[in-house]
Formats: C-alpha cells, structure tokens, sequence
C-alpha cells in the first residue's frame, strides 16, 4: 500500500502562483509513475501532470504547458506542482496519484492507470 497526502492548496488571485506538494509513505518503491489530477465543480477528474518516478521524464496536459512545472524528490518521496500564470479555471480539487505499473507517456494521464490517490487539496483562483 501507499499512501499519499497532499499540501499547498488555498485561494490565490489570478495570475497568482501556488505550489502543490505530495508526500508519499508506504510501499514507495513500487511506483512507476505519480501524476496530479484536477476536479472542478460540476466536472469530470482530468489530468494535469504526471512525472516518471525513476526516470523523471514528464508529461502535462496543453491547458497547463508552459505555466504547471511537475518533479520528484525521491530522497523525500515528494512530488510538487508548481503552478504559475494562474487562471479562474484552474480552480479544483487538485488530487495526488501514484501508479505502479505505468510504463508509457501516453500511460501516464489516464487515471485509470493510478492505483493509489490522495483526499485532494482545494485550489480556487479569484479573478
């Protein structure tokens, strides 16, 4: 088992930055792959961004290229979202996810892939 607990939320103006931290503990070594998803009001669970957990290769989704910067510390089993240029539609509940068996790029932002998750952390973005 692994468990994951997120960090960092809170309200921000737009433009504004924050910084989503993830922390790990368990059978940590089984993961291949961790990612953080995002559920807005009245929406589905999408992706955001996922990191390699060996490799450190990444992947984002286009709405958030450019602004969201995902990485790994693996000495303290923390992942962490950087997210800047922040946008009104960026608020969500922003969830941790780890995945012990995602070995594809492609593989990393489905969230079906990701065995173990977070109980999320809020994110609201005042315009």
């Amino acid at each position: 088992q692994v468990q994951l607990v997120e960090s960092g939320g809170g309200l921000v103006q737009a433009g504004g930055s924050l910084r989503l931290s993830c922390a790990a503990s368990g059978r940590t070594f089984s993961m291949s792959a961790m990612g953080w998803f995002r559920q807005g009001p009245g929406k589905e669970r999408e992706f955001v961004a996922a990191i390699n957990y060996r490799g450190g290769s990444t992947v984002y989704a286009d709405s958030v290229k450019g602004r969201f910067t995902i990485s790994r510390d693996n000495a303290k089993n923390t992942v962490n979202l950087q997210m800047n240029s922040l946008k009104p539609e960026d608020t969500a509940v922003y969830y941790c996810a780890a995945g012990r068996l995602i070995t594809t790029a492609q593989g990393m932002a489905i969230k079906e892939n990701y065995d173990y998750w977070g109980q999320g952390t809020q994110v609201t973005v005042s315009s």
